[in-house]
């Protein structure tokens, strides 16, 4: 298989190579603005200008290949001699820093595993750590382990990552993390590209990129997008963070090395150098800007660049090369070049294409750091473009500047997260409907005083008896708008209904589902009592007739006994006289209609 061939040079500026010149690790610009970097079994931390601020000793050969790790709250973590150390910047009760074992064998133990990468989400203090042929590895910050999963799943009776070999396929990269999604990506030995969330150990999904090649680096967007680097095949993809589909893919030219990453700028513009001499910028939706400040003929681009302060511009260096000759062999690039000559400094903004600052080096700059700390250690471009960037002395106003107005990075599925909002707002919704209903529920008198058995069964006793009650008094409403209603009948209406009013407060009030509540005054169905005289109302459904029953007890002063005739009252002799009219009023009938019926009803009492 054809490799891709490239002579890369480091850039010794500020101190000549040798035995007693140390070489630092991969830097971090920290969010206090100074530089972390360790060497040996130190770890330093670099003010902007050079100097050192303080010196830490630890107890293992740091990993010179990867920088310091950002944990959040004034922690860092790096990896010496496959261990995970925690440096809390600030021990309580004093300014010296203080590092502590987090994960690994304690000293003197022989180490079993190879560490090869971890991220730490500062959202959920959590640290991810990939250790080789045995998977991906969740700890809280406090070194309890939340959970791990391997290269392989099966769920659902299906097999899910590793299809072609499952024996000798492992993760491969280091975890990167995706702190606006809450996502983790990693790549497998076999070229698969998983997506996992923080929370939980499940793969969200898997994209093979097999085909293009086995090896290849992990950039988050944060915006919506995941940008997948393949060194090899020259190319730069753009996923879709929610279904990992490819949205787009760009060719960029030779890279310098197989681990090139690109930056992401806060416009959301995706940048990274190649050996072709350009920077290759690409806007969100893979529009293409390409930036040189020489002739790239004879210069290349071998570092990644930095962010500046602002998070919208970006720092680059072009190296000028002597003898440098490119050629194609077959589907690849091949570099070379016999040494470099001068370095060009300079700080951009993607978005517009503007260029704010440019410097050789050596230049002004990079002569006041030559004559700092720095000069004790061999310096090549990252380390000096990572002091670039958290410099603010050169261009005060820069992050003012570099900033462009109503720019919208974000360009992920927007629809489906309006969406979920909505659908979030309607479960909680429900959800406090049924808290204040529950609360309300449970502090039913009834309830407490028998239990919720007996409650709901005393409930639907209740609701079957009125439904009997309902036919009955339906029944007998027809029959009492009839001509023919007698006595008898009306009066079990009137208790019936009465019956049913009842269990109607009972079900409205104390048997109910809600809490308890006061009785109503609503115009009562039962008999009145005023005075003597009680009387009943209702109205038939479908004739729409209001009918009144009236129960006059006796009086020697009642309006009763006088509309009766003399004859009628000497009958009773000496008994009680007791008369019991019933009207029905109907604004069809006459008043001769009303007069019958009263005939009547004093005939059925004889």
């Amino acid at each position: 298989m054809i490799q891709l061939l490239v002579f890369v040079f480091a850039l010794a500026t500020l101190s000549p190579t040798s035995a007693y010149h140390p070489r630092l690790s991969k830097p971090l610009v920290g969010d206090d603005g100074r530089i972390y970097v360790c060497s040996n079994k130190k770890l330093f931390a670099f003010e902007s200008n050079g100097s050192i601020s303080w010196t830490l000793h630890i107890d293992y050969r740091c990993n010179v290949g990867m920088a310091p790790v950002h944990g959040g709250f004034g922690k860092i973590y790096l990896i010496a001699d496959n261990r995970i150390l925690r440096v809390k910047l600030e021990n309580s009760g004093t300014s010296e820093p203080v590092a502590e074992l987090f994960f690994g064998p304690e000293p003197g133990q022989q180490v079993e595993a190879e560490i090869i990468g971890l991220s730490v989400s500062t959202l959920t203090s959590t640290v991810f750590i990939n250790i080789k042929n045995r998977g991906l590895f969740a700890y809280k910050s406090q070194g309890r382990l939340l959970w791990s999963i391997g290269p392989v799943l099966y769920k659902f009776g299906y097999r899910q990552g590793c299809r072609r070999n499952v024996t000798d396929c492992s993760f491969a990269s280091v975890p990167v993390l995706d702190q606006c999604e809450g996502s983790i990506y990693i790549s497998n030995t076999e070229g698969q590209l998983y997506c996992l969330s923080t929370r939980g150990r499940h793969f969200r999904w898997i994209q093979d990129f097999s085909y293009l090649d086995r090896n290849f680096t992990i950039t988050p967007g944060n915006n919506g997008r995941l940008y997948v680097t393949v060194p090899v095949r020259e190319l730069l993809l753009a996923l879709d963070v929610f279904s990992g589909n490819v949205l787009w893919q760009r060719s960029i030219g030779p890279l310098s090395k197989a681990d090139s990453i690109p930056v992401v700028d806060s416009n959301g513009w995706v940048s990274i150098g190649s050996l072709d001499g350009f920077l290759y910028s690409f806007s969100p939706t893979g529009d293409l800007k390409k930036f040189s400040r020489r002739n790239p003929e004879n210069y290349v681009v071998q570092v990644g660049s930095f962010l500046d302060c602002s998070g919208f511009a970006v720092y680059t260096s072009q190296v000028e090369m002597e003898g440098k000759v490119s050629h194609a062999a077959g589907e690849y690039t091949a570099v070379s070049a016999i040494r470099p000559k001068v370095a060009l400094l300079t700080m951009l903004v993607p978005a517009t294409g503007s260029i704010y600052w440019s410097e050789n080096n050596p230049g002004q700059l990079t002569s006041s750091l030559s004559k700092s700390n720095l000069s004790q250690f061999v310096v090549d471009e990252e380390i000096l473009l990572a002091f670039l960037a958290a410099s603010n002395q050169k261009l005060a106003s820069s992050c003012s500047q570099a900033r462009t107005k109503n720019v919208s990075i974000y360009t992920g599925n927007e629809r489906v997260i309006a969406l979920f909002l909505l659908f979030e707002s309607t479960v909680l919704a429900i959800l406090i409907g049924l808290v204040r209903f529950c609360c309300s529920f449970w502090a039913k008198k009834k309830l407490q005083d028998q239990g919720l058995g007996s409650f709901l069964a005393k409930r639907n006793s209740l609701q079957l008896k009125k439904k009997a009650l309902d036919r009955t008094i339906t029944e007998l409403e027809r029959k009492a708008a009839e001509e023919a209603a007698d006595r008898e009948v009306l009066e079990k209406l009137v208790d019936m209904s009465k019956e049913r009013e009842g269990i109607q407060r009972k079900l409205s009030t104390s048997y109910s589902l809600g809490r308890d509540k006061s009785e109503s005054h609503e115009k009562s169905m039962l008999p009145l009592q005023r005075g003597n005289t009680k009387s009943f109302s209702f109205q038939q459904g479908a004739r729409r007739k209001n009918m009144t029953m009236f129960h006059t007890m006796s009086d020697t002063s009642s309006c009763s006994s006088e509309s009766m005739s003399e004859g009628e009252s000497s009958m009773h002799g000496n008994k009680d006289l007791e008369t019991k009219t019933l009207m029905l009023e109907d604004s069809s009938n006459s008043s001769s209609s009303t007069e019958k019926f009263r005939r009547r009803s004093f005939r059925r009492n004889h």
